[in-house]
């Protein structure tokens, strides 16, 4: 590690509150950690947090090269993690052009992160909030944990009981530059959407901030969702002997597991394949193969599998 641990200032409350919620979840025993750096409010109050708490912290600036300027922002964000005492590494991904642009760019982040042991994320409880309704939307009530896997990656999130008003705070504390990704100045995407109007809107409707209690039910969503989590298997015959809330968990991992985004419709679809069996065609899923083909999962000899649309015939040939 570098050895130009930057003064912190005596009166910094928001930037305690960052320490006291990283040192929960990594521990207080100093030791080596990577973190997820884009150069943002969040990022860097962790950065600076896991650094003020005596890790030897290495700094993953991800270049998705998704937009102009994302090598040279990467740079600049590795240079501030320098400044405050971290090491700090440039990864350049490759962004599946395919499905949703910012799953691709998440699950490409995930798997560059896999190689790095433990990794923390900048997750806040404004995060939170938002995943529970952007999965309700998808038919999907869901959340995240401070711990788990991700695409292979071991992903802490010391954050998720910080606001990100916090966290912002906290960079100005500290006199830190943030860095305003334009992606999340633009309603084209939900989550933008939601931050900038839905939840203000539910603010309105109950008075009051929703986001503690939105975050709550994904926190209390995420746990149901682990005890209940299932591992994948393409059989039907196993599939259909599953209570309906671990069979669901099972076919959303298979679907994962194909790369495939998961959809409720998808995931029902897929279900009825097995317990509703009576030759029916495939299952229609998002995305397509190598050749631009739109993909479908069909029931082949008592298997699920997933094949582009233009094999369908034949795959129907060998149906049960």
């Amino acid at each position: 590690m570098t050895s130009r641990t930057p003064f912190w200032p005596r009166r910094s409350p928001n930037f305690l509150a960052c320490r006291v919620a990283s040192r929960a979840v990594v521990g207080e025993a100093p030791r080596p950690i990577a973190v997820g750096l884009s150069g943002g409010a969040d990022s860097l109050a962790l950065t600076a947090a896991l650094v003020a708490e005596g890790h030897e912290v290495t700094a993953l600036c991800v270049d998705h090269g998704l937009q102009s300027g994302s090598a040279a922002q990467a740079r600049r964000a590795a240079e501030q993690a320098r400044g405050m005492g971290a090491a700090a590494e440039v990864v350049r991904v490759n962004v599946a052009k395919h499905g949703s642009l910012e799953a691709a760019a998440r699950a490409a982040r995930y798997r560059a992160f896999a190689d790095w042991g433990e990794v923390a994320v900048a997750h806040t409880t404004d995060d939170q909030a938002e995943t529970l309704l952007l999965g309700a939307l998808r038919g999907r009530v869901t959340g995240m944990l401070e711990r788990a896997e991700v695409e292979g990656a071991r992903v802490l999130r010391p954050l998720l009981s910080v606001r990100r008003a916090q966290t912002v705070a906290a960079c100005a504390e500290l006199g830190l530059k943030v860095w305003h990704d334009p992606q999340n100045q633009d309603p084209a995407f939900r989550r933008v959407a939601l931050r900038g109007d839905i939840l203000p809107r539910l603010a309105e409707i109950v008075g009051g901030d929703p986001v503690p209690a939105l975050a709550q039910a994904a926190h209390d969503a995420a746990l149901d969702h682990a005890y209940l989590r299932t591992p994948p298997t393409a059989s039907c015959a196993e599939l259909a002997q599953l209570p309906e809330p671990k069979r669901r968990r099972a076919i959303a991992a298979w679907l994962r597991e194909k790369g495939v985004e998961v959809t409720r419709q998808a995931v029902q679809g897929v279900d009825n394949l097995c317990v509703d069996w009576h030759g029916q065609g495939g299952v229609a899923v998002p995305g397509t193969d190598g050749d631009g083909r739109r993909l479908e999962v069909l029931r082949v000899g008592g298997t699920l599998s997933l094949l582009p649309r233009s094999t369908k015939e034949h795959a129907r040939a060998r149906h049960e």
